[in-house]
């Protein structure tokens, strides 16, 4: 199975452009026999319910912003905001609704997740970062700056020259933090945290794990979303394409 999940299922990312054909095309995939609706967990708040031939329950949204789509045969559509809380938190949407409701849901999900922000990126690999700004819709680029930092990989020596060799590592790992850190500071920096609508990070856990420490950081690491981009050897390219990567919504679909 491809991209699965922890606890059953698998993940998939899907456009925001793409949500609503999503969503539709897996109440249709999934309508059962008789396209009777399965109830999905129950939240607070008045239920909104009508008559269904092929449209699946829906509940949500949790605190996270999550809405989960459960058809007739008991698949069920785990959708994650990339931006949460969603765009209905609080409405206590529970229960079977129409398919014009089930369109309408994902409309106002995938019309949430490409709304207009600015949004820091921040991806750092060891002895690599790519740091940005993006703004409008489309996502432009308008601030960014790029740069990498020498370090070696381990070595196979043994005894003394081993030490030797890991302090020095460490050393140059630390410098590229820094230099990573430094370059967030600058750019960020611009705007400061109150015009940052968010903060997306990106790279390997280890590295960003390493940036928590710097006080300047504290403000826009804040702001960051709870997922962590898998993205290459950070450079300008690939800070260009990220916002196909932050924008997706990723769903946990499982399927009887």
């Amino acid at each position: 199975m491809k991209n699965p999940a922890a606890g059953g299922g698998r993940w998939l990312e899907v456009p925001p452009e793409r949500f609503t054909s999503w969503v539709a095309a897996f109440a249709e995939r999934h309508s059962g026999d008789g396209g009777a609706p399965v109830s999905g967990p129950p939240v607070s708040g008045p239920p909104v319910s009508g008559p269904s031939v092929s449209g699946p329950s829906v509940s949500g949204p949790s605190v996270s912003g999550t809405v989960t789509f459960t058809a007739a045969d008991g698949a069920v559509a785990e959708c994650h905001p990339p931006f949460p809380p969603g765009p209905v938190a609080g409405s206590g949407i529970s229960g079977a609704v129409p398919v014009e409701g089930v369109r309408a849901v994902a409309a106002a999900f995938a019309e949430h997740a490409a709304a207009d922000r600015t949004v820091g990126v921040l991806l750092v690999r060891l002895g690599g970062y790519a740091v940005g700004v993006f703004s409008g819709t489309p996502p432009r680029l308008v601030s960014s700056k790029t740069g990498s930092r020498p370090v070696h990989g381990r070595s196979a020596a043994g005894g003394w020259s081993q030490h030797r060799f890991a302090r020095r590592r460490e050393n140059q790992a630390a410098t590229a933090l820094r230099a990573a850190a430094d370059a967030a500071a600058e750019v960020f920096g611009r705007y400061g945290p109150d015009r940052l609508d968010a903060v997306v990070l990106g790279g390997d856990k280890r590295s960003a794990a390493g940036l928590r420490g710097d006080v300047r950081l504290e403000k826009y690491l804040a702001k960051a979303t709870g997922r962590l981009l898998t993205v290459p050897d950070p450079r300008l390219a690939v800070l260009r394409e990220v916002p196909r990567a932050f924008l997706a919504i990723r769903i946990r679909l499982t399927e009887p």
